[in-house]
């Protein structure tokens, strides 16, 4: 039994962890990279095509968006997470996929004007992000699952998105049991939808994620509906727009819940009418699945709402635009309004275009209302950058630059703190992961000093024996002096072919002669076809 880790060690985006038990590869989560990249991360021990299971924390992009690379190379088998994930996974990776085709497009276009220039394939495809979905099995919360003989998974809800979980993996192998919990993404308490994390009991082994290990939000609760309302009435009073770049899935989903309340209470005194647009196809999407898993993970609050016949995330004046028409014509209307666009952190999608209408106009607010990753534009711009690049032109930023400050989907140092000593018994080990460099180091210096916990912030590459507890390998951190181009090269996808070949040949050993002989026949042919 090996655990490795892979991605988000002392870094907050990537996640990405394996699995080697029972004779099985698995991976837990696999996910992009956003913002700067800091470290160089390990390769996976084993080929794509030789992973044998997925199991998905949640849905969002820094757990989840290169899966349909995974499937690119060779991937082929079973990616459990919970039944609201698997819906979101489905409508999220098209988005990836989509965004990756793109992006591909433009540069592509871009190096036409310079001779030479080999065309950029994107990361992964629109097949790639099906192919992918096709392999989500879905899981109902708190049921126990055989993986395999060996592995059994049990999915907790962990409050931090829609369908997000924690997941508790029991390995049972030549008469050797043990328990890993990997945390995912511990979420925040109170929030306005969701219910709140759920504990485990017991553990060998944690895995945790500690992207607020190093503070705290306030003490008491922050009234964001007053703030808001304020926000709504300053700019709309100057003739502007309130530009919110927000995540997608789930915070898209939380504002609307409070623009519902700010509305039909009519708190912007002079604008009780004004126009609310959620632009982003895939936040429309969310939004539908949102609302088709009301009984299964909104909080009482939320519930109380629906029971009165009240839907927390709807209210006249919302507008939800699809096509990129609708999208353009909202920069176009003078109408002081609110414009939710992805995505978060600023790095793709239709925000930029509203980014690039508004940043330059003193009447109107830019309001951030997530975590921005360092490197992100959202990072530059709450860290007071005076003009940008968007589209190859210089953008001066003269808009003002807001921040609901305590609206998170994480748990702070107190909530990481407290899920951790949930468990009844100390865990052998508790590894944090998915933090800043600093904070991962930190946060496991503080469960170590202050709590008693054995506990240790690994760098990618690390590796685990799980029999003896023992670390085999201790990586060090490798910096990346220059940010790495991820290109999904067409050679590389012809030895990830070459690799799953393998892989299913191996798979048929104690065919019948006849059926094998054939099989033989048409990769000799199709080496004849090829061979330079």
């Amino acid at each position: 039994m090996k655990l490795v880790f892979i991605g988000a060690d002392h870094e907050v985006t990537g996640s990405c962890h394996y699995l080697e038990a029972c004779g099985k590869h698995l991976l837990v989560d696999y996910g992009m990279e956003q913002g700067n990249d800091t470290f160089v991360n390990a390769e996976l021990p084993v080929e794509p095509a030789q992973i044998n299971y997925v199991l998905l924390t949640h849905a969002h992009v820094d757990h989840s968006g290169m899966l349909p690379f995974l499937y690119a190379r060779g991937f082929r088998g079973q990616i459990f997470a919970t039944e609201a994930t698997a819906d979101l996974c489905s409508i999220m990776l098209r988005d990836c996929a989509h965004i990756q085709m793109q992006e591909a497009e433009w540069k592509n276009r871009k190096a036409k004007r310079h001779s030479g220039l080999e065309p950029e394939e994107p990361v992964y495809t629109m097949e790639d992000a099906d192919g992918t979905i096709r392999r989500l099995v879905p899981c109902a919360y708190e049921q126990r699952v055989t993986v395999c003989d060996g592995i059994t998974i049990r999915f907790t809800d962990i409050g931090h998105l829609l369908g997000s979980s924690s997941i508790e993996v029991w390995l049972e192998e030549n008469g050797e049991k043990r328990k890993l919990v990997f945390s995912g993404d511990i979420g925040n308490l109170n929030q306005p939808l969701i219910k709140d994390p759920k504990k485990t009991e017991e553990a060998d082994y944690v895995i945790m994620e500690s992207t607020y290990g190093d503070r705290m939000h306030p003490a008491q609760r922050a009234d964001y509906v007053t703030e808001l309302v304020k926000i709504l009435k300053e700019t709309f009073d100057r003739g502007g727009n309130v530009v919110i770049p927000s995540f997608a899935v789930g915070r898209t989903q939380e504002m609307l819940y409070f623009l519902r309340k700010i509305k039909s209470e009519g708190l912007v005194q002079g604008h009780e009418d004004f126009p609310v647009y959620v632009d982003s196809p895939l936040a429309v999407e969310a939004t539908g699945i949102f609302q088709k898993n009301i009984y299964q993970c909104f909080d009482e609050e939320a519930m109380e709402l629906v029971s009165q016949g009240i839907n927390p995330i709807a209210f006249p004046g919302l507008h939800l635009t699809i096509t990129s028409d609708e999208s353009k014509a909202i920069n176009f209307d003078d109408t002081p309004k609110v414009i939710l666009s992805a995505s978060g952190m600023c790095e793709a999608g239709r925000i930029r275009h509203h980014l690039k209408h508004n940043l330059w106009r003193p009447e109107c607010t830019v309001l951030f209302v997530g975590y921005q990753a360092v490197g992100t534009l959202g990072r530059v711009l709450v860290e007071g950058a005076e003009e940008v690049r968007l589209f190859g032109e210089t953008i001066a930023v003269r808009a003002h630059i807001g921040r609901l400050e305590g609206l998170s989907g994480h748990a702070d140092k107190a909530g990481l703190i407290d899920w951790v000593e949930g468990f009844v018994r100390k865990p052998e080990k508790v590894f944090v992961v998915h933090g800043e460099d600093s904070v991962c180091s930190l946060f496991a210096e503080c469960l170590e000093k202050e709590h008693g916990f054995s506990a240790y912030a690994p760098y990618s590459g690390t590796r685990v024996d799980l029999i003896t507890g023992e670390i085999e390998y201790e990586a060090v951190p490798i910096p990346i002096k220059k940010k790495a181009r991820t290109v999904s090269d067409v050679f590389g996808r012809l030895l990830a072919a070459g690799q799953r070949l393998l892989v299913v040949i191996q798979h048929n050993e104690g065919g019948s002669n006849k059926d094998l002989a054939r099989f033989a026949d048409q990769i000799n042919s199709l080496c004849d076809k090829w061979d330079r």
